[in-house]
């Protein structure tokens, strides 16, 4: 089975304020950074330090040299990932003193995928095997569809929502990895539990993991549901929390590791990536996560 996360690659450009800005606030920030992400990078850099071999689907911009590099140097295959004209997509990031932030995101070369770009990734992929997929790309509905073709497990983020969204057959997802933000988006419900019975309802064969923040998380299928708490830190950056948590999970059910022990390595490694800061240097690898005390 290969592993494809078809997704973004961003620079990320930090900025560290005493608090996220309010319209019509004009604030000195502290600090600015600027470090490789994306939520597909991210998630495939996850993947890899969890031990997984696995290939990048995307595009960069001329610029985009660095994001590459980053890819290899952390074992993420490169060569289905395309260089186009312009610019790679950027973020420009809020970081407060708590380390709760927000996000301001350019899509630059990763909404210049194309159908065809599509078919040539997914031609290198058969039945069973598994793609990872967020919503910072263009063309998610063709990917989804197409994937779904082939028979291919899918595994869908769906962040940052938007109206992108709707036009997806959700119905042929088999695991969504989604907080409550995004659960609220897609369900209308605010209460963890109406989320989640509600996502059971309109998606019954797909496998869902649900984060809530400092409430930790929650798996559910048709069959059984398990509750994972949080590892206490302290917080210095939040960006790639999320991404780490999805690859780690992701990482470990592919290692036939039981749901609660995937449940609890996400966790942990997530808790760590929150005490560093950026987005990819943040992520932690495998032995990190085996011998961190927290």
């Amino acid at each position: 089975m290969k592993v494809l996360n078809f997704g973004s690659l961003n620079y990320d450009y930090v900025y560290s304020l005493d608090h996220i800005l309010v319209p019509g606030e004009t604030i000195a920030s502290s600090k600015m950074e600027v470090f490789c992400g994306g939520k597909g990078l991210n998630q495939s850099i996850a993947l890899a330090r969890a031990g997984v071999s696995v290939f990048h689907a995307g595009m960069v911009g001329e610029d985009g040299e660095t994001l590459l590099n980053m890819c290899k140097q952390n074992g993420v295959n490169t060569e289905l990932i395309k260089v186009v004209p312009g610019k790679s997509g950027h973020t420009i990031i809020q970081v407060d003193k708590d380390g709760q932030n927000c996000i301001l995101l350019y899509g630059g070369s990763n909404r210049c995928l194309t159908k065809e770009y599509v078919d040539e990734v997914l031609s290198h992929f058969e039945k069973g095997d598994l793609i990872v997929l967020q919503n910072e790309i263009n063309c998610l509905d063709y990917i989804i569809d197409k994937a779904y073709e082939k028979e291919m497990t899918i595994v869908l983020n769906p962040s940052p929502f938007d109206d992108a969204l709707k036009s997806c057959d959700l119905s042929k997802v088999s695991i969504f990895l989604l907080n409550e933000i995004e659960g609220e988006q897609i369900t209308g419900g605010k209460d963890p539990e109406e989320i989640l019975r509600t996502l059971q309802d309109k998606f019954p064969k797909a496998k869902i993991v649900l984060t809530l923040g400092s409430n930790g998380s929650v798996y559910q299928d048709r069959d059984c549901q398990y509750r994972q708490g949080i590892f206490k830190v302290k917080a210095v950056d939040t960006t790639a929390a999320g991404d780490t948590f999805t690859g780690y999970f992701i990482a470990s059910i592919l290692q036939e590791k039981p749901v609660p022990e995937a449940l609890k390595l996400a966790a942990k490694a997530s808790a760590i990536a929150v005490s560093r800061e950026g987005a990819v240097p943040s992520i932690p690898t495998l032995d990190e996560v085996m011998t961190c005390s927290i």
